[in-house]
C-alpha cells in the first residue's frame, strides 16, 4: 500500500513532541507574555495562512492525475503532515501554558522566572571572565543567541532564587562553572 494512504501513528506524534522541546514531567510550562503571544500568532499563521495554501497545492496536484510520480503531491503531503504535527504540539503547549508577566514582580534584587539578570562568568584564569546577560523564560522561547535561557537549563537553575552579589556553580560540558550575580531586573 501507499504511503500516501497511510496514517502516521499517534505514538509517533507523541514522540516528536517530547522530542522537540522537552518539559520535565510534573513541571509546569511557565512562559513570558511575549513568548505565550509569539506561539499564539505562529498557530495562527499556520492555521489561516500556511496550512490552506498547502491544501490548495495538494488539491490541484492531485487532480493532474497519477500521483505515485508527482512531486508537488508528494512534497505537498509531506509538508502538510509537518504543519499539523508542529500545530498540535502548539496547541498542547499552549493548553498547558502558565503565563507570567516579569514586569508585574515587585522590584527585588532576587532572581525569579522572567528576570534579566546579568553576571560575570568567572574563569580561573581572572582575564578570561566575561559579562553576559540573559532573561529567564520558558523551553519553548528560549534562545541563548538572542539572549534568552530556559529556567531548567543548568544555568537558569542555577541562577533561580539568587541574589546580587553571590556566586553560584553550575555544570557545564567543560566542568563546573562559577558566575556571579551582578544585577536583576524586571522588565
Amino acid at each position: 500500500m501507499s504511503k500516501a494512504f497511510t496514517k502516521e501513528s499517534e505514538a509517533d506524534d507523541q514522540e516528536e513532541l517530547e522530542n522537540l522541546a522537552p518539559l520535565p514531567a510534573g513541571l509546569k510550562n511557565y512562559m513570558t507574555r511575549r513568548g505565550y503571544h509569539a506561539m499564539r500568532e505562529e498557530l495562527d499563521l499556520l492555521v489561516k495562512t500556511e496550512r490552506p495554501k498547502v491544501v490548495e497545492t495538494v488539491s490541484w496536484a492531485a487532480s493532474n492525475g497519477d500521483r505515485s510520480e508527482n512531486g508537488d503531491y508528494i512534497y505537498g503531503k509531506k509538508r502538510l503532515r509537518e504543519i499539523d504535527r508542529r500545530i498540535r504540539f502548539l496547541i498542547k503547549r499552549l493548553e498547558i501554558a502558565e503565563v507570567v508577566n516579569p514586569s508585574e514582580r515587585e522590584k527585588t534584587d532576587q532572581v525569579f522566572f522572567g528576570a534579566t539578570v546579568t553576571f560575570e562568568m568567572l574563569a580561573a584564569d581572572l582575564s578570561q571572565s566575561e559579562i553576559k546577560t540573559f532573561q529567564i523564560v520558558g523551553v519553548d522561547e528560549a534562545n541563548a543567541s538572542e539572549g534568552r535561557i530556559s529556567w531548567i537549563s543548568p544555568i537558569g537553575r542555577a541562577l533561580l532564587k539568587a541574589r546580587v552579589g553571590e556566586a553560584v556553580r553550575f555544570p557545564s560540558p567543560t566542568g563546573e562553572r562559577e558566575l556571579e550575580i551582578l544585577e536583576v531586573a524586571y522588565l
